[in-house]
């Protein structure tokens, strides 16, 4: 067994790589797309959402790769538990976040309906597919496609990648530069995912922890590390109206992205040990924030309060 000042290394060095490795490849992408005239709308919704992401993404696909569905699932269900519970909260405590009712209604239910198919496919079946995969890439695109037409109608739903859109416009570079950041930004998310991944494990072995809490906890809380930055950055701008639109997006690319492009890739077991508890955590804080939102149009510091302590009540249970 690895020292522990090793395995702590390990996973430190993961999180960095995989919070860097996400920086580099949204701005090397978003480089590379303007280079080729591709829209702002366009970069929003595709590019930067999944840039964003690419930590979830690199972490599930490495832990299924290594026969860890615990840490690959739990990343995701703890990533969104933790996007809503904890980073919107604290978002909100920094400032009421003003919500549009039109985005709300595209994709705040896109996003619960998102979360209640994942939800009862894990539940009824012991796998999720590639079947499962294509049909939940599938309904991403068609998610992607639906926003980008109500854009273009000029629908004043928040683009739901505003905030992070505004945080990466640097003037133009020069296309070799652009491409150098993304690959770049992939090289780091591969190796961070494998430090990540490969560290938890010990973790769990060394703590008699399993690996889906694990993955509910620290691999979910290292991987959402660039909705954090995005959305406390906006907050602190003034931009608190967009955080709103950037936590759901952000929820929605998790379940049907992450889990699509992982499952496709290898399927994934469903961890005995993801409870009733952890299904009712996704699936109450997404309904919670979608009734804040709904009343008075914006989500109150009080509102947040009460979402950050169901977050501390959900974490003192998964421990306990």
């Amino acid at each position: 067994m690895e020292s522990w000042v090793v395995v702590a290394a390990s996973l430190t060095a993961g999180l960095a790589l995989l919070a860097v490795g996400g920086e580099f490849v949204v701005r090397g992408a978003v480089g590379v797309a303007r280079k080729f005239g591709v829209s702002e709308l366009m970069i929003g919704l595709t590019l930067v959402g999944f840039g964003t992401s690419s930590p979830e993404l690199a972490a599930s696909i490495s832990a299924a790769l290594a026969g860890s569905p615990g840490i690959a699932i739990g990343n995701v269900v703890g990533s969104n538990i933790s996007n809503v519970l904890l980073i919107f909260a604290i978002v909100a405590i920094i400032k009421p976040i003003p919500v549009d009712a039109k985005a709300l209604q595209r994709d705040g239910w896109v996003m619960l309906a998102a979360t209640a198919a994942f939800i009862a496919v894990c539940v009824v079946f012991d796998e999720i597919s590639r079947f499962t995969a294509i049909a939940f890439i599938a309904a991403l695109l068609a998610y992607v496609i639906l926003a980008y037409m109500m854009e273009r109608r000029g629908t004043p739903a928040a683009n739901m990648h505003e905030a992070e859109k505004l945080m990466h416009k640097p003037a133009p570079s020069p296309l070799w530069q652009s491409a150098t950041f993304a690959i770049a930004g992939l090289v780091m998310l591969v190796f961070g995912a494998d430090l990540l991944v490969g560290s938890a494990q010990s973790v769990a072995r060394a703590a008699g922890i399993s690996e889906t809490v694990i993955g509910l906890t620290i691999v979910a809380l290292g991987t959402s590390l660039p909705e954090l930055v995005a959305s406390a950055a906006a907050a602190l701008k003034g931009r608190s109206d967009v955080a709103f639109g950037g936590i759901i997006g952000s929820n929605i690319y998790n379940i049907l992205g992450i889990i699509g492009i992982t499952a496709l890739i290898q399927p994934i077991a469903v961890p005995v040990d993801l409870l009733a508890r952890d299904w009712a955590a996704l699936y109450v804080a997404s309904l919670l924030v979608l009734l804040h939102a709904n009343t008075g149009g914006r989500v109150s510091r009080a509102e947040g309060g009460f979402l950050l302590l169901h977050y501390i009540g959900y974490c003192w249970l998964l421990l306990a």
